[in-house]
């Protein structure tokens, strides 16, 4: 495991909509204009629990050990997928640290 991006802590951006539909979290960036959103992201269970507890207090190591108790999930998988999924995150401009 990476430790310097698990011991990292990261929180939302205020500038986020996000809303259950049909069963699925969607995230919204909302910047400037509505007509100036740059993309829809839409979670499943997984990402939706890992952007739940984003919330400047987790580490990414503390998220990861509750996903791996909360999903069917090896802690190897739980890693990779919460790197790529932090990664897409800070790339969209959607979380800070």
């Amino acid at each position: 495991m990476s430790t310097d991006i698990f011991s990292k802590v990261y929180t939302k951006k205020a500038d986020i909509v996000s809303r259950k539909i049909a069963g699925e979290l969607l995230l919204v960036p909302v910047k400037g204009k509505l007509a100036d959103m740059q993309r829809i992201f839409a979670l499943n269970p997984v990402a939706e629990y890992i952007w739940e507890e984003l919330d400047n207090q987790k580490s990414l190591h503390d998220i990861c050990n509750g996903v791996v108790a909360s999903f069917e999930i090896e802690r190897e998988q739980a890693e990779s997928d919460i790197q790529e999924f932090v990664a897409e995150l800070l790339d969209a401009d959607l979380i800070r640290e």
